[in-house]
């Protein structure tokens, strides 16, 4: 008789598919492209979705660093085949898609155009959880007719509180979101806390529509779902069961199921999600990167480090790119250790970047903040926001270095940068505005896809992601033939004496620390003992190289190449 009850209460839950972003970010990468989107996007559309997450995150970045794509133009195709289903994207309040805060007026034209050319529903949260930080997103949200989701970036720590979330919850409430996203990078909340603070959300704000975002990583999110559609949580994130699990979403499939049986209705269409599984189980085979494949189906270490889904894919592969893929335990003890020094910031982008890195390099230097990034130095001293919790004075002032602190609403301090965009950019590589967007995003990253794009078709670089797919596919050759350790390029044999200052990461070179800047160090300058020279950009962010020594500076790389751990960037004499 209670089974008849539950089945006849027919309550309805909508579920939002992760499979065109989330997921393949967090199980592949980000290295899904435009076309194998678009040949199984009608199905995916007549599924019965309540939206489909396809943008924002790293697939903008990815699009036109690896996979030589406009990423406008694959929301444009996408949005031409999706005719029943409203998209979403994630969007980082103040950061947009990238790692710093942009200016006012460069988050109000995104979004303009990001409606423009077709999204619907824009999920808006801040990695610190600062409101400050999420004004200016969700006031042009509202402005320009999307729908605004706002954030609560769910972590653990001894200042996080049900009633700290439910007040930051009240905030975004009085800023005029249109519903709620918990949001649970880290396969974290647990299905009794979910049940707690999805009920104390509901009493607060009995009229606000309430999603849940998880990840697999620790096992727990389906039950996890379970517990706060029970709560009142009207909607949840699912990828494809092909694409999900892991460090991805739960299976919608299995999803189905579980709340079919009590009680609920999802009203998607199982026929049709039989046959988009099939068509990604086909595509797997292709795209998912070694390292992926070499993932553990749970990871209960996830309760601990608390690495969301997307920055694990990305962390072993950045450890892979230093050759240090062996030492990712010492990096996961690591992190936490790390995150406490930061004042417990919830581990997503660009905080996940930040403090993932830095753990990195406290590990492969040997010494703990020895090596410190740029963005690691400006979050330290505010620019990226305020910390849930005070960084100690000494190791603040340490991490700040000459940086000054601030108290301000970071994006206060930034002048408008759309117009000094536009007049960077040489006028033959602007094909549409949204070029000038794509550029005062990620300068260096659009500079070399429009470099590329404008290239003749016949003389054009490979493009980065099949010379990796191409190294995929020869692999399982190079390990039948043990190799006796091919020697490197003896990079010494050529170079000038002198004291030499060396790549300590595998990354790109950069004599300037953005384009347009002047160089760090002119050729023949003098340079002193710790002075910043140039930049290795490695693992997404910017790392300063100091000088070794007092006297000439001579450097024996260009700007923009890539750079070997150990190579010899220049010689001080």
């Amino acid at each position: 008789m209670a089974t008849e009850t539950k089945m006849n209460t027919n309550k309805k839950i909508r579920i939002t598919d992760t499979t065109l972003r989330d997921a393949h970010q967090s199980l592949w990468a980000t290295r899904m492209r435009t076309d194998d989107i678009l040949k199984i996007a009608e199905e995916i559309d007549g599924a019965g979705y309540y939206s489909l997450e396809c943008w924002g995150g790293a697939t903008f970045d990815v699009c036109m660093r690896f996979l030589r794509e406009n990423p406008w133009e694959r929301l444009r195709q996408i949005k031409k085949v999706c005719v029943k289903t409203p998209l979403q994207m994630l969007f980082r309040g103040q950061n947009i898609l990238g790692y710093k805060h942009y200016p006012d007026d460069i988050v109000e034209r995104f979004t303009a155009l990001a409606c423009e050319n077709g999204m619907d529903i824009f999920r808006v949260f801040d990695a610190l959880n600062d409101p400050r930080n999420l004004e200016m997103a969700i006031k042009s949200v509202k402005k320009y007719g999307g729908h605004a989701q706002g954030t609560i970036c769910y972590t653990t720590s001894p200042v996080h509180t049900v009633e700290k979330y439910v007040s930051l919850a009240k905030e975004q409430e009085a800023m005029g979101i249109d519903s709620l996203c918990i949001k649970d990078m880290a396969g974290i909340l647990t299905p009794g806390a979910a049940r707690e603070l999805v009920s104390a959300l509901v009493k607060a704000m009995p009229e606000m529509p309430i999603q849940i975002h998880s990840h697999m990583t620790s096992g727990m999110a389906s039950a996890m779902y379970m517990a706060a559609a029970e709560a009142g949580a009207g909607c949840i994130d699912c990828a494809i069961s092909t694409m999900s699990s892991f460090s991805s979403q739960p299976p919608t499939e299995s999803m189905v199921s579980i709340l079919e049986s009590e009680g609920f209705d999802t009203g998607l269409d199982k026929a049709k999600l039989a046959k988009i599984n099939a068509y990604f189980k086909e595509l797997k085979a292709k795209r998912q990167p070694a390292s992926s494949a070499k993932v553990e189906p749970v990871d209960a270490g996830v309760l601990v480090h608390a690495i969301p889904g997307g920055m694990i894919s990305n962390l072993r592969s950045q450890l892979a790119q230093q050759d240090a893929l062996d030492r990712l335990p010492e990096v996961l003890e690591e992190l936490p250790k790390t995150r406490a020094d930061m004042g417990y910031p919830p581990l997503v982008t660009p905080t996940s970047q930040i403090v993932g890195v830095q753990s990195v390099l406290n590990v492969l230097s040997g010494s703990r903040y020895s090596m410190v990034t740029d963005e690691t130095k400006r979050y330290a001293a505010g620019y990226y926001g305020r910390t849930p919790a005070p960084i100690e004075p000494e190791l603040r002032k340490r991490l700040c270095g000459d940086l000054e602190p601030i108290d301000c609403r970071p994006a206060d301090l930034l002048k408008p940068g759309l117009l000094m965009a536009a007049a960077e950019l040489p006028p033959y590589t602007i094909k549409a505005e949204e070029d000038i967007l794509s550029y005062a995003l990620f300068p260096e990253v659009a500079l070399g896809y429009f470099k590329w794009r404008n290239a003749d078709p016949a003389k054009r670089e490979p493009i980065p992601a099949d010379v990796e797919e191409a190294k995929k596919a020869s692999a399982a050759v190079a390990a039948a033939a043990p190799a006796a350790g091919a020697p490197k390029a003896d990079a010494a044999s050529s170079v000038p004496a002198g004291t030499q200052v060396l790549a300590p990461l595998n990354g790109t070179f950069y004599r300037s620390d953005a384009p347009g800047k002047p160089q760090m160090a002119a050729d023949g300058a003098a340079v002193k003992e710790g002075d910043a020279v140039c930049v290795v950009e490695a693992m997404k962010l910017f790392n300063p190289i100091k000088a070794t020594a007092n006297g000439k500076i001579t450097f024996l790389v260009e700007h923009g190449k890539a750079v070997s751990k150990g190579q010899v960037l220049a010689v001080i004499a």
